[in-house]
């Protein structure tokens, strides 16, 4: 098997000419025609990460994250990209991130949060040509109050905390979700009807928000984490004999809580 052949499997379901016209999703390590025997999936392609890939015997690495996002002005130890491009070329590994080209289908990011929260009727928040976009909205299964909507947001995400504006004194039925930085959606998610809207990297004066509009900031790592499954799943069914798993050390946050 080639590189090119797992990447066209990624490819058909998240398409690179999707992304960001900022983004740098794709083969960013390596040669498309470079023999694979196995791979390692993770969110962020840390020094870490890449050692697990050495230690496995993995001559591909897919994440979500790119890790060369903005041009390299110099490679070297002492950064951690740096340190990341310098192993994984040093091992002959691949690496290759599915970022907004992921983002932006249904069944990417988004749609997986949605998932989590049980919506119904889920669509494209910001919808582009091909029925692609980013972000989703979605319909609860019963209206619920603002305090129950985020308790179920603070549930089905396994969190100890979330960053919320001032709670709406409406029933929450409608929401909108984008995984990663949603903040230039805000408006969009506004006008989508949405009540509540679950993002991460949101900043502080977004969250003056009008009557009957709230903000959920639930993070950036945890709102994006489940494409690592997404990726995992695709890989095993599209090539089923494949050596393909997920980093043990799939806890990549560069955020700590304490």
């Amino acid at each position: 098997m080639q590189v090119k052949d797992i990447i066209r499997v990624i490819e058909d379901f998240a398409p690179l000419p999707n992304q960001e016209s900022w983004d740098n999703s794709g083969l960013c390590i390596g040669s498309p025609d470079a023999a694979v025997t196995s791979a390692l999936i993770g969110l962020d392609c840390t020094p870490e990460l890449v050692d697990e890939a050495v230690a496995y015997g993995a001559d591909m690495i897919i994440t979500h994250h790119p890790l060369i996002f903005s041009g390299l002005k110099k490679i070297s130890p002492d950064d951690p990209v740096g340190l990341a491009v310098i192993k994984a070329v040093s091992a002959g590994i691949a690496v290759y991130a599915a970022h907004t080209s992921a983002d932006k289908v249904i069944a990417g990011v988004s749609g997986a949060m949605a998932a989590r929260l049980g919506l119904k009727d889920v669509r494209i928040l910001d919808p582009e040509s091909d029925g692609v976009g980013l972000g989703v909205t979605g319909y609860l299964p019963e209206p619920m109050s603002a305090e129950d909507a985020i308790a179920l947001v603070k549930e089905r995400f396994s969190l100890r905390m979330v960053r919320c504006s001032r709670p709406v004194e409406i029933p929450v039925e409608k929401v909108a979700l984008c995984g990663g930085s949603g903040g230039s959606l805000i408006g969009k998610a506004m006008s989508s009807g949405a009540q509540l809207y679950v993002s991460g990297d949101i900043s502080y004066h977004h969250f003056f928000t009008p009557d009957g509009f709230m903000l959920a900031d639930i993070g950036h790592y945890e709102s994006e984490i489940d494409i690592v499954n997404i990726l995992f799943s695709l890989i095993r069914k599209n090539f089923p004999t494949f050596a393909v798993r997920i980093t043990e050390n799939s806890y990549s946050n560069p955020i700590f809580y304490f």
